[in-house]
């Protein structure tokens, strides 16, 4: 990847957005960028053919609906535009990307911008991760970077959109205002985005006040992770980098922050500290466990002795079960199909054959069949949930696409390992009336199975042991039982790209959120969090594990 060279001559840096560059001032075209957010609410462009992809299925949709009138596509499979991205979905009514083997959702947004814009020229400029990996800006941070590079601006100021940093196009670097932390960037020439007609928003829908429609910066609903369970909403309107290993502890990031995180009542909440509270910390020295904490791992650093732990051994995979055995033991097969009733995993009406009928073939169940899941009465293709089934990791439970209600027992991919429990006196913050849970897991590296997005190639296994912290109150033993059973079940942990550094075939953590903080909350990781007990039980059960399972 090439790097960004460095404008000659021009002006420093401006306080705000450069001025309109030779062929930037006006566009008779306009491109679409579809961006997914991560965990951390930063928001990332897919590549230019996948988002070429799904403006066509759109607007097929939107010609066939004319002629016929029906509605716009209700879902997209990824996997057509890149077999990489085979497990992903996007459900354009509620704007969340599916993932169809693990039941992960994500917020998607569809965004214009002018057809000589970064975006429409391929342009993505990038920032260098604690791993040595490049990370892409939000695409309206690429095109503020193209537009002032095109306009002979030595350096810029991301203030006005959201950001604490500085951009040195000369040095090409990145440096955070408050720490002066530096980062490499790096400009890239990628496929250009689609042209497009259309600069309406696709989410039309009346929204009731829950979560999962709870407006999201303009871009329709936010990811359905967060949906009811949670007593403050997201803010997803703009992004954030994962604090550098090295940045100075004297001068941290706390009282200026340099990023909107999402607002979160659950694992990753904003910051609570002042800058009073991290010079305490600071001084008394205990604040190397949150900075040590970047990829996702904390230092135990506590003067106490640590009883002997506990182990949970992993439990292995369920034994795999016929694929269409477990179809039609959940769902129950209509005589006859609803007419006007699309089949949201293939878009094609379910009085029509499978969309999947020529890449999965089955001796028992007929393109045509359509089934109605037995509880919460979804109807879908029955072969479109066998190629569903097929494609996950088979351990005999199903999950509605539509609703995601689990039928059977869940499980993952998560790896081999060992999983440590202790106790210790010393409390939390928010939690001085008890002591501690201490969790250790263990992973190491080692080879994908078939389970896995690449059968037969290593995987890594970075940051281990990751060290995790509870109350040890009635809730917090509570959760514990419950992660015990997820770790059993494999869930805790996968097999995927880090949405930290970018590395694919690694060990990432796989939508149950734990604490890696123990007497801060620098990054969000860490107590105070008086709502994460209740978010961290909400997350467990949109996997199957809850209280029910702790009498099986």
């Amino acid at each position: 990847m090439a790097a960004a060279q460095g404008a000659g001559g021009g002006s420093a840096g401006p306080s705000g957005p450069p001025g309109p560059a030779p062929g930037h001032s006006s566009s008779s075209t306009a491109v679409a960028v579809w961006e997914w957010q991560d965990e951390f609410g930063r928001w990332r462009p897919y590549r230019g053919n996948v988002c070429s992809y799904i403006e066509q299925v759109i607007q097929a949709s939107q010609q066939k609906g004319r002629r016929s009138g029906s509605g716009l596509a209700s879902s997209i499979p990824l996997g057509h535009a890149d077999p990489a991205l085979a497990p992903y979905v996007i459900d354009i009514p509620s704007l969340t990307q599916f993932r169809q083997d693990t039941g992960t959702m994500r917020a998607v947004r569809r965004h214009v911008f002018p057809g000589d814009s970064a975006a429409g020229q391929g342009v993505v400029w990038e920032w260098q991760n604690d791993e040595g990996g490049w990370s892409p800006y939000e695409m309206n941070v690429c095109v503020f970077l193209e537009q002032a590079r095109a306009t002979n601006h030595q350096r810029v100021d991301l203030g006005p959109l959201g950001y604490n940093y500085e951009v040195d196009f000369v040095a090409q670097v990145q440096t955070n205002k408050t720490t002066r932390f530096r980062r490499s960037i790096q400009r890239r020439l990628d496929a250009p985005y689609p042209v497009t007609t259309s600069t309406t928003p696709l989410h039309t829908g009346v929204g009731c006040s829950c979560q999962q429609c709870w407006p999201n910066s303009g871009t329709g609903p936010i990811t359905t992770r967060y949906r009811h369970s949670m007593t403050n909403f997201p803010n997803s309107s703009t992004t954030h980098q994962v604090p550098g290993r090295t940045a100075s502890v004297s001068s941290s990031n706390v009282g200026f922050v340099p990023y909107n995180k999402p607002i979160l009542t659950g694992a990753r909440s904003t910051p609570r500290l002042n800058a009073q509270s991290t010079l305490v910390l600071a001084q008394t020295g205990s604040l190397n466990a949150a900075l040590a904490a970047s990829n996702g791992v904390s230092a135990q650093t506590l003067p106490v002795k640590m009883p002997k732990p506990s182990k949970v051994s992993q439990a292995l995979a369920a034994t795999p079960t016929e694929p269409e055995s477990v179809v039609k033991k959940y769902l129950e097969e209509l005589k006859s199909a609803p007419a006007d009733e699309d089949c949201m995993i293939c878009m094609e009406k379910l009085s029509s054959p499978s969309g999947y009928s020529d890449s999965c073939q089955s001796s028992t169940i007929r393109p045509e069949a359509v089934g109605r899941l037995r509880n919460c009465q979804h109807s879908f293709h029955m072969l479109c949930m066998l190629a569903m089934y097929s494609n996950g990791n088979k351990d005999g439970s199903l999950q509605c696409p539509s609703c995601k209600t689990i039928y059977g027992e869940k499980t993952g991919t998560q790896p081999k390992g060992k999983m440590e429990i202790s106790t210790f006196p010393q409390s939390l913050p928010g939690h001085k009336d008890c002591g501690t849970i201490r969790i250790v897991y263990h992973i190491s590296r080692g080879i994908q199975g078939p389970e896995h997005p690449n059968p037969g190639m290593p995987y890594t296994a970075r940051g281990f042991p990751r060290y995790c912290y509870l109350p040890d109150n009635e809730k917090g033993r509570k959760v514990l039982e419950l992660l015990k059973v997820a770790w059993k079940r494999r869930l805790i942990f996968t097999v995927g790209t880090s949405n930290t550094t970018g590395e694919s075939n690694t060990v990432v953590w796989n939508e149950i959120h734990h604490k890696t903080e123990m007497d801060s909350n620098l990054s969000g990781h860490g107590y105070p969090d008086p709502n994460y007990l209740d978010n961290v039980l909400a997350e467990l059960a949109a996997q199957g594990v809850t209280e029910d399972c702790l009498g099986q």
